[in-house]
């Protein structure tokens, strides 16, 4: 990290999180923030559902809700950028405050709600994206939508034709009832309906599913036979957890979803479970705790493809993107890997 990111990182724990955060955007907008050298090789080039990622370090979903910092974020290094969860409507979330620090834990806890633009604002941002990066949209559904699985497609409608993927998000604990729709039967409904919708585009966009990790074994099965029968391309493993075990930090009562180190080793089993239940054969991306190459190299061991993050830029700041590269990198010498993607799955066992 250098001396101004450092600087900067202590200037925004300053103030409390949501508005630190909205500091952040505006400097990745305007171009004030200081952006850290991306790690290049085509030793970290890997293809996932058909796109062509230059490193498998992507961002997740909810840094950049609105898509109002692609133009900084598209050189920040990440192999791919997901922003959102975008509704068909716009709509204001929970109460403040909704975004909680956890430092002693490494950890975040929020329970923002679906707060974004509106799937019309976000589209015309997606339409003026810069050239060169892989960009996906959350998809995401109303909180008081009488049909929220229809909610999905018509985003995906709405914003498809600028996004390189989308990813169906019935995982989020913050909007009531949603994390009903990963159930066998709604599930398949919402997920052919959103294929549906991907048939009416100009191209195929790749769809992704985002799920949680508060899953029992047979609910878990039920979402890899639904998601191999649809058709779609990709599984996001996982969301946030309504676990609270362990916690140390102060704000660990607060209601809402918890990602960062607390969600690791939960959301790495989860993953090595569905890389055994779809046999290898759907590719996986890995998100929960990464904040280190060698939590990066886990994931991919487990079964992913490629990794997601965001709750360990909040401590670490975007220079972790590089160091996760280049960690990356000396951990494939270590073990006589030529290219990152000779790693998948070669420690699947580890966790089952």
């Amino acid at each position: 990290m250098s001396a101004l990111e450092r600087l900067g990182m202590a200037a925004l724990r300053a103030f409390d999180p949501e508005t630190a955060h909205g500091f952040a955007i505006q400097a990745l907008r305007s171009g004030l923030a200081p952006l850290p050298r991306p790690v290049v090789s085509p030793r970290l080039a890997v293809r996932v559902a058909g796109l062509d990622l230059p490193n498998p370090i992507g961002l997740a979903a909810g840094f950049d809700k609105n898509a109002q910092a692609l133009g900084g974020l598209s050189r920040a290094g990440f192999g791919f950028v997901e922003v959102g969860a975008a509704t068909p409507r716009p709509q204001p979330g929970n109460p403040r405050p909704r975004l909680f620090r956890l430092p002693e834990d490494g950890a975040v806890i929020n329970r923002f709600g679906f707060n974004n633009d509106g799937a019309e604002a976000i589209s015309a941002r997606l339409a003026k994206r810069p050239n060169g990066m892989v960009l996906g949209l959350n998809l995401g559904a109303n909180k008081d939508s009488a049909d929220r699985a229809g909610d999905f497609a018509q985003v995906l409608r709405i914003c498809g034709a600028h996004v390189d993927f989308a990813t169906v998000n019935v995982s989020s604990p913050n909007t009531e009832k949603l994390r009903d729709l990963q159930g066998a039967a709604a599930l398949s409904a919402l997920l052919q309906g959103v294929m549906d919708a991907r048939a009416e585009l100009a191209r195929a966009v790749p769809v992704f599913l985002k799920i949680a990790p508060d899953l029992n074994p047979d609910e878990l099965a039920e979402i890899a036979a639904v998601a191999q029968e649809t058709g779609i391309d990709a599984i996001i493993a996982t969301n946030t957890t309504l676990e609270r075990k362990g916690l140390k930090s102060a704000s660990s009562g607060e209601k809402g979803g918890l990602s960062g180190q607390p969600l690791f080793e939960m959301s790495t089993r989860v993953l090595a479970q569905l890389s055994q239940l779809t046999g290898g054969r759907m590719p996986l991306i890995g998100v929960g705790g990464v904040g280190s190459a060698e939590q990066a190299y886990a994931k991919l061991r487990a079964g992913a493809s490629a990794v997601q993050l965001y709750s360990a830029l909040v401590y670490e700041g975007l220079s972790l993107v590089p160091r996760l590269n280049r960690g990356l990198l000396d951990l494939m010498d270590r073990d006589g890997h030529s290219h990152i993607a000779e790693i998948t799955g070669t420690g699947r066992a580890d966790w089952l």
